[in-house]
């Protein structure tokens, strides 16, 4: 049975098709001006037409291989948390395993919304701590540019593509460095703030996504503020041991609220929200495989994600690079 979980893989994928504010504007009654003060979104990249969650999802998974000297026969489990999966099943993890070559171990999605990648690295760290899987591919691959409706522009601007991946790995050995805690939230009674108006199950709705932007807002501050937390105060940990917080990309507006909470300056808050917009689970791994490879996040750098996502769900991760 493993001591700790390392991340020892990063992996990111982003769409070629990038979408300006002004391009939005052009068809929409809104600006530039209007969407980065709201959100701090300048930009987002766009699935292209043989893009999918399992064709960025793998690209992703072989990058992070790659970035952890790993290869697809080292992998026991593949974890993707998704909302907009290629189909109702097989799962979008096993599609996965199929273009890496993958013939061992297993593979399932898991849909908290934006909160899925958290989600996702919580069971995988579960399954290593009881011995069930050695290396873990956590993935967060999402295709929301399918699920808005573009003639929304409260919620169309909001939102691009992507996927990011990690490698969690066990380890016996002694040390302080790996995943800390994790800390998991929901809360069903506010899931008509944040939802997709269809499924496969429910053939009669459009399936377009539908926000209650001011509210969930307020949530996301207070939920986001108290899992922070939860997180440090479970490893005994004050907001001065904090090195980088890697939030879930929504707005800029959450994410400096977070950032001031922790007394962290904005250069210690890594940010991809105003070129990649909100790719949902996809968001945090896309973050952090961004501030490992251009070298802000060092060895020994406490690391704390939180994300809160429809549900509603929320939670937080706290890792030791």
């Amino acid at each position: 049975m493993a001591r700790r979980s390392l991340l020892v893989g990063f992996g990111g994928f982003l769409p070629d098709r990038v979408v300006t504010n002004d391009e939005l504007a052009a068809r929409l009654e809104t600006s530039d001006e209007w969407i980065r003060t709201r959100t701090g979104i300048s930009q987002r990249h766009i699935a292209g037409p043989n893009d999918t969650a399992t064709s960025m999802g793998a690209e992703a998974a072989r990058r992070a291989l790659e970035y952890a000297g790993l290869t697809a026969d080292d992998i026991d489990a593949v974890i993707v948390g998704t909302s907009t999966p290629d189909q109702a099943f097989p799962a979008t993890a096993v599609r996965i395993q199929a273009e890496l070559g993958m013939k061992q171990g297993f593979g399932f999605d898991l849909a908290a919304a934006c909160s899925g990648f958290i989600f996702a690295l919580s069971t995988a760290h579960a399954f290593i701590r009881s011995g069930q899987a050695r290396n873990v591919l956590v993935i967060g691959s999402e295709v929301y540019s399918r699920i808005v409706d573009w003639s929304d522009r409260g919620t169309c601007v909001l939102f691009g593509d992507g996927a990011g991946a990690v490698v969690l790995s066990g380890t016996d050995e002694p040390g302080t460095e790996g995943l800390l805690s994790t800390h998991l939230h929901s809360d069903g009674s506010a899931g008509d703030l944040l939802y997709v108006d269809g499924a496969v199950g429910r053939r009669d709705m459009s399936g377009h996504l539908k926000m209650s932007g001011r509210d969930v807002f307020r949530h996301a501050v207070a939920k986001l503020s108290s899992s922070v937390d939860e997180a440090l105060q479970a490893e005994g940990l004050e907001y001065k041991d904090v090195s980088w917080l890697v939030p879930h990309q929504a707005n800029i507006r959450i994410i400096e609220g977070v950032g001031k909470k922790l007394n962290l300056p904005a250069e210690r808050v890594v940010v991809t929200v105003d070129r990649h917009a909100n790719t949902s689970a996809a968001s945090i791994p896309l973050a952090l495989d961004e501030a490992v490879r251009d070298g802000r996040i060092q060895k020994g750098d406490l690391v704390l994600m939180e994300a809160l996502g429809g549900g509603l769900t929320w939670g937080s991760a706290l890792a030791r690079f």
